[in-house]
């Protein structure tokens, strides 16, 4: 492998397995959850999920995407039909939310009211467990108007970048929190009411999860349900609305059902929308594949 451009050390959930990623190496340092996913397939050419496939597609993304390096790459278009990233940006578009707050490799939580940084920042990202500053990174975000929680450190903690949003002055926010750090939903609805503002809280990288983290996942109002059977049983069964099969996005409230139909109204490949008596809507041998 030539020498990484990585600047730092970063921890990431890629297909259920934790890996580092540093000047170094990339460490695989868990085996992966996931045999087989269709969306890595697409984006990666996998076919069996294994440790070394797991290694070859974050070198992938670094070679291809700059992930956790300099030249990081800020790609505003959509890679996946129902991202929290693609519907953010839509959101902000619309002016149905004055900003989102969201993690990056590099800078840690950061809050954007820029549709085209929301997607750039979450294209291609998959859960974030820890990571560490990177100049350039910080530096493009805040070329885009973002703010940055914690330069110095690239802390994550959407608890704190919620209440930057509110004293920046923002009243109606998405967060995106990750399946790993679930129990931050609870705080964040703490902390809503406490400011008498509209949080929508989008539950995202949640193939990890155990049934402690339901509780939490419960009070999002959008959860993608990742690879997780659980999610896909405790979860889906409260959803209001579901989109997709493969890896379905439920909406659990009516301000999310609300959210995801305006986001609807700009999708532009074609649907089908039908009723159901009961979700989540399962199809046989459609869908991530666990060990």
């Amino acid at each position: 492998m030539k020498a990484l451009r990585v600047k730092g050390e970063h921890e990431i959930y890629c297909c259920g397995a934790r890996v580092r990623i540093s000047e170094k190496d990339i460490e695989v340092l868990t085996e992966p959850i996931v045999k087989y996913c269709p969306l890595h397939e697409a984006l990666y050419g996998t076919k069996q999920i294994d440790v070394d496939a797991v290694r070859k597609s974050v070198e992938m993304k670094i070679a291809g995407f700059g992930f956790c390096c300099a030249n990081r790459v800020f790609d505003a278009e959509p890679v996946v039909a129902y991202g929290a990233s693609e519907m953010m940006r839509v959101w902000l578009e619309k002016e149905l939310i004055d900003c989102a707050v969201m993690v990056c490799e590099g800078a840690g939580t950061v809050i954007t009211n820029d549709g085209t940084l929301v997607q750039g920042i979450g294209a291609r990202l998959t859960g974030i467990i820890k990571t560490s500053p990177v100049k350039e990174i910080i530096e493009r975000i805040e070329a885009y108007g973002g703010v940055v929680l914690d330069e110095a450190n690239a802390r994550i903690d959407q608890v704190e970048g919620v209440k930057r949003a509110f004293d920046l002055g923002f009243k109606r926010v998405a967060v995106s929190v990750a399946g790993f750090q679930a129990e931050a939903i609870s705080e964040i609805r703490k902390v809503e009411k406490i400011a008498d503002a509209d949080v929508l809280i989008f539950s995202v990288c949640n193939t990890c999860v155990g049934k402690e983290d339901v509780r939490h996942i419960v009070k999002a109002d959008v959860a993608c349900a990742s690879a997780s059977k659980i999610l896909r049983k405790e979860i889906g069964s409260k959803a209001l609305m579901q989109l997709g099969v493969t890896i379905p996005v439920y909406a659990l409230t009516e301000k999310g059902k609300r959210l995801v139909l305006a986001y609807l109204a700009e999708f532009k490949d074609k649907l089908v929308v039908f009723r159901t008596e009961r979700l989540p809507y399962h199809v046989e041998n459609k869908g991530p594949k666990l060990r």
